[in-house]
């Protein structure tokens, strides 16, 4: 195990010897065993190549427009929107062993995450016509939630949704946690021992958001003599790590948030439990806020 802190729940831009890798995460810098993550820009004309050789992977369109090759079938035309405030996204799912090669139709940058698996699923394709939209929370809590591999995707271990945090608002609030595994009386999964990412963007660069972390009695790294209690300042194309604990966000005063969230650990599965502290402001909303969806969803 080891001491999480300020400074190393922050993964910054520019940390990978590719220079077309915008960001990455690898487990042993995260201090885990599940999400790898990049995300990678490509001129237009250009190709990446990878294999997933015994890992299960998506692929999220963030801007542009690209074209899949793989040993397990093509998609063309992938990618719609300018930016990820311009509209809803694609996602691509593969499973293991299968070698794929991705080419910039235009210029375009996208995210792709994968975990081991040793279980095998068809691939599918996530169109925009196909994301699950939710407006979640209410009041100045109010955010927007695309799903594309949401809990039920036929996959084995990933989670991939997309979060937009209007200005002066809070998400992932009431603080929730997903840092153990635990089934209730009546059999259903209470709670999933999950890692996960945040990867953000804010629209104006100079923008920002930041993100509390922090663990309770139950915690494994708590109980090891390991607690987190730490204040993330997040800027475009950090990301923030999730090992453990609760995991607020609050996005400043007429800036937009947009955090892409991977999610992946003990169950295909989004179970979580609140802070019990904080859970009744659930009770509390009188209204939802107008400025989300965040963009025209008429054409979806």
């Amino acid at each position: 195990m080891r001491q999480y802190t300020s400074g190393n729940l922050v993964i910054h831009p520019a940390n990978s010897a590719d220079p077309d890798v915008v960001v990455e995460v690898t487990p042993d810098a995260a201090g885990w065993d599940t999400i790898n993550f990049r995300v990678r820009r490509l001129a237009a004309g250009r190709t990446w190549s990878f294999e997933t050789t015994g890992h299960e992977l998506a692929l999220v369109v963030l801007a542009g427009t690209v074209d899949v090759d793989s040993s397990r079938g093509r998609w063309e035309g992938l990618g719609r929107r300018a930016n990820v405030f311009a509209g809803l996204p694609f996602a691509l799912y593969l499973s293991r062993n299968t070698a794929l090669t991705v080419k910039a139709v235009s210029d375009a940058e996208f995210a792709v995450a994968w975990v081991e698996a040793d279980q095998d699923f068809a691939p599918r394709l996530v169109t925009p016509a196909q994301v699950d939209v939710e407006i979640r929370g209410g009041d100045n809590a109010t955010r927007q939630i695309n799903r594309m591999l949401p809990p039920g995707f036929p996959c084995q271990r990933l989670v991939v949704v997309e979060v937009y945090t209007p200005g002066g608002n809070w998400s992932s609030y009431p603080p929730h946690k997903h840092d153990v595994h635990r089934v209730a009386p009546d059999g259903t999964l209470a709670q999933a021992d999950l890692d996960e990412i945040y990867y953000y963007k804010i629209d104006r660069p100079e923008g920002y958001a930041l993100q509390r972390i922090y663990t309770d009695a139950e915690s494994p790294l708590e109980a090891a003599g390991y607690p987190i209690d730490a204040v993330v300042t997040a800027r475009n194309d950090d990301v923030v790590l999730i090992p453990e604990g609760y995991h607020p966000v609050s996005s400043p005063v007429g800036y937009t948030t947009y955090y892409l969230n991977v999610l992946a650990g003990s169950a295909q599965s989004l179970a979580a439990q609140d802070d019990p502290r904080f859970a009744w402001v659930k009770d509390s909303y009188r209204s939802q806020d107008p400025r989300v969806p965040v963009y025209d969803l008429s054409a979806k």
